[in-house]
């Protein structure tokens, strides 16, 4: 498919034990509607042919006979669609039985993979009846439906769109499964042929098992268990059809369902690639764990190039679960903290100096002051808030400001910048009824001058407030609010912030704090810098002017995380904003999310130290390193063509 995701699906059918053609009748069906949904790998669960529980009758010529016959029906069956389908069957190999996943392709068996790790214990004893992968010859040859294939358990199946590899049940429960070799070698897709019957507890741990193998071969992971019709004379199978992508579940069948299911979804390889390409840890791993040797099988597949995607990608992609929020909100507010305290230990501060202006950004970075000054056991005296009225500054944000810092009981100050700024503009000869950027920034820098200058006072350093969203976008004027000692906030976007906030008046606020920082949640987010309305509203709104945070946040979570070019970012923002932004709306804002982060990096070379607590940060000294003077056409010229 288009933008680097690929349509996989994962099958539980209904099966009759050792009925081979009941069963397949049952795949048929299924394998028809995947190709109906231009699925390009269908994946069933272990010796589906045959059905996993048929115990001693594996040793039955009849049984293995039939199942070769319902082989034959599949390949019929796929010989004129492009679906690859991977179906799980007994395969006799010189006197022996092989457990094994065979890949079929427009009628053609294009590989087998046999099983490595067979179950001994007492519910699972499969060396009654199997042998291992491991103890035949690699390339060992066995004639299929009058096709001759070799089996080999490191194998690697090529697609024009990605690289996948195969693993049976057992295998991912060992301690060196083979898909770990298999993501080494370049399979970005795992899947897993699987029976694996339910026990109370025991779905958690394979759900928690596959994401964390998921994230760990930074692949995608495919896993198709058995369910209903297998034998429930001591076990019963739910059936588990899991897609995963990174470690996220994409999809998730229903268990202990009485019909058939199919899950479909994309995962996307373009994504996943990046992740290895700038992950150095898995790069070294290859070189010191590649000690065996893949074959590699192209399959001539003709993707579908229209890219319907069924799975949604969230508008917050910074944002946890809702069930996740308070715990994960507080997790960030303890790393913001840990980092804040020690800056304050290891500089010996006696103060710390920030402006308040009654915005979200200078609220937090004041709580987490409180917060590190209590932790230290510290008086939050040494806490000075500065009030610093201007041109702009209206009466809902100042007075949230003064009484914010009133309920905290910090030191307040309060120097207005209109005399300074007005004697400035003289000094510069600039008329102070043009309100342009000079205007703005002079105001900005001056309140940063009073801010440095009030540290020296009281032998301080300066807490900076601005946060990663407006570091993004340049959205700080350069030595002004731009320059702090500490940024605490500098690894949190603004639609973040807001939550963070809202946590810690949940949580933390007594009654009065608390209807002061919900007053400032509710409080337009402005810079405050062009004189209000007549009646006193806030006329600069910051996202008339740059845009919505969230489609900034959105943009720079995947161009940040997954490296995604404009058209692909314009492609899932879409569907992310699908009934909220139209696609003018989308693309306007993409092109100035692009243009102002290549532009503005000049700002964030300089930056202070500030804490990572997100998936990413810009810091010169971390995350993101670009040079200032970085050329943008390649990513405009795609944006006008959007």
């Amino acid at each position: 498919m288009e933008y680097g995701f690929v349509r996989v699906a994962s099958a539980i059918p209904s099966v009759k034990v050792a009925d081979c053609r009941y069963n397949v009748d049952n795949m048929l069906p299924i394998i028809e509607e995947a190709a109906r949904n231009n699925v390009e790998i269908l994946t069933f669960p272990e010796l589906g042919i045959t059905s996993y529980s048929c115990a001693d009758l594996f040793q039955q010529q009849l049984l293995l006979q039939e199942a070769e016959a319902g082989l034959q029906r599949l390949l019929e069956a796929t010989g004129e669609i492009e679906t690859i389908v991977i179906v799980g069957m007994p395969v006799p190999y010189s006197g022996t039985l092989l457990n094994c996943a065979l890949v079929l392709h427009r009628g053609i068996i294009q590989g087998i993979v046999p099983k490595s790790y067979l179950p001994g214990y007492s519910e699972f004893n499969e060396e009654r009846w199997f042998t291992s992968g491991k103890e035949i010859p690699e390339g060992a040859k066995v004639t299929l439906c009058g096709q001759e294939i070799e089996i080999r358990r490191m194998q690697l199946l090529r697609t024009s769109s990605c690289t996948f590899g195969i693993e049976i049940c057992e295998d991912i429960w060992g301690p060196n499964p083979p898909s770990i070799q298999l993501a080494l070698q370049g399979a970005e897709i795992l899947f897993n042929l699987s029976a694996s019957n339910e026990l109370a507890g025991k779905h958690e741990s394979l759900v928690q098992m596959c994401c964390q193998h998921s994230t760990r071969c930074l692949s995608g992971y495919v896993y198709s268990s058995c369910g209903f019709g297998e034998s429930s004379s001591d076990l019963v199978f739910a059936g588990n059809a899991i897609i995963i992508e990174n470690g996220k579940i994409l999809k998730k069948s229903k268990r202990f369902c009485l019909e058939s299911q199919l899950m479909i979804s994309e995962i996307d390889v373009e994504h996943l690639r990046h992740q290895r390409m700038t992950n150095t840890t898995f790069s070294a791993s290859r070189n010191e764990f590649l000690t065996r040797e893949v074959t590699i099988t192209n399959i001539p597949q003709k993707a579908d190039r229209t890219c319907n995607i069924t799975r949604k990608f969230s508008p917050s992609p910074f944002m946890p679960l809702p069930s996740q929020m308070d715990s994960r909100c507080e997790e960030i507010f303890s790393i913001q903290t840990a980092g804040l305290a020690k800056r304050i230990m290891h500089t010996g501060a006696k103060s710390c100096v920030l402006g308040v202006s009654g915005g979200l950004d200078s609220t937090l970075a004041l709580l987490l002051a409180v917060h590190s000054f209590d932790l230290l056991k510290k008086e939050r005296n040494g806490i000075i808030g500065v009030t610093m009225p201007g041109f702009g500054t209206t009466g809902r944000t100042y007075n949230n400001a003064l009484t914010l810092m009133q309920a905290l009981g910090i030191t307040q100050r309060e120097v207005s910048i209109k005399e300074a700024c007005i004697q400035h503009f003289k000094d510069i000869d600039h008329d102070i009824n043009l309100h342009d950027v000079t205007y703005e920034n002079s105001q900005a820098r001056e309140r940063t001058q009073i801010l440095m200058d009030i540290s020296n006072q009281t032998n301080g350093f300066v807490l900076g407030t601005g946060d990663l969203s407006e570091l993004a976008l340049g959205w700080a004027t350069y030595n002004g609010d731009h320059m702090s000692m500490y940024g605490v906030n500098a690894s949190v976007p603004k639609t973040l912030v807001q939550h963070l906030v809202r946590w810690y008046a949940n949580n933390l606020a007594d009654e009065r704090t608390r209807a002061t920082l919900f007053d400032i949640l509710d409080t337009p987010i402005s810079p405050e810098l062009i004189p209000a309305h007549d009646n006193g509203e806030i006329k600069q709104k910051t996202e008339d002017l740059v845009g919505p945070y969230e489609l900034h946040d959105f943009f720079l979570f995947h161009f940040m995380n997954n490296g995604y070019a404009p058209k692909k970012l314009y492609f899932i923002a879409r569907n992310a904003f699908e009934g909220i932004y139209d696609d003018a709306t989308i693309k306007k804002w993409l092109t100035t999310f692009i243009r102002r982060f290549f532009t503005q990096q000049f700002k964030r070379s300089c930056m202070p130290d500030g804490p990572k607590v997100c998936s990413c940060s810009l810091s010169p000294r971390g995350d993101w390193r670009m040079p200032s003077d970085a050329s943008y056409n390649l990513w405009l010229t795609e944006c006008e063509s959007l």
